[in-house]
């Protein structure tokens, strides 16, 4: 009995690492993360992008000011959020004291 589980075991294992490397990492090391199919950050990023550009060019449509201004600051702001490295920034320990 014990055989054909750890055999169960070690399949569910090999097809969990094929579908989500990932998800299968972070588990391993004890720190699991969502997995792909709750992970929608990137399709959001792209929306607001899509949503700052449209901003930006209305206000260059219309030439207003305002409008253009607000989608600079938009799309200067999802550029933020596609930055490589955002992980790491955003991990790190607080600020030292002075």
């Amino acid at each position: 009995m014990a055989g054909s589980d750890d055999k169960r075991l070690g399949e569910i294992e090999s097809r969990l690492h094929g579908e989500d490397p990932r998800f299968a990492r972070a588990l391993g090391a004890g720190r699991p993360c969502r997995p792909r199919e709750y992970r929608h950050t990137r399709a959001w990023l792209l929306l607001a992008l899509a949503l700052a550009l449209a901003v930006l060019g209305t206000g260059l449509a219309l030439a207003h000011g305002l409008l253009i201004a607000a989608g600079l600051v938009l799309a200067g702001m999802a550029g933020e959020l596609f930055a490589p490295g955002r992980d790491t920034r955003r991990h790190r320990g607080p600020p030292p004291r002075s």
